[in-house]
């Protein structure tokens, strides 16, 4: 195995984290956004406000994008298998 195939596989790795994740933490800041906003329009500032609306849109974000996440996993972990036999020379 040469350097630069490893370096790929770190880097699909990471490509991979980062699609996986990105549709969670997006659903996250948006939510805290909207919060920030609601509690400077409202002088709000319960530090325990914000958590609920977070929680919730990150729960909605696993409830819509779950199933495609799961498969875009599946399908890397297939790929990665079905490559190691020509990895390991």
């Amino acid at each position: 195995m040469t350097q630069e195939t490893v370096l790929q596989l770190g880097r699909n790795a990471l490509e991979m984290c980062l699609i996986l994740s990105g549709p969670v933490l997006v659903f996250g800041l948006v939510a805290g956004l909207a919060v920030a906003v609601f509690q400077a329009l409202t002088q709000i500032h319960e530090m325990t406000l914000t958590f609920i609306p977070k929680i919730g849109a990150t729960i909605l974000a696993l409830v819509l994008f779950g199933p495609w996440m799961l498969q875009k996993m599946l399908n890397y972990t297939i790929a990665l298998f079905e490559a190691v036999p020509g990895l390991v020379r």
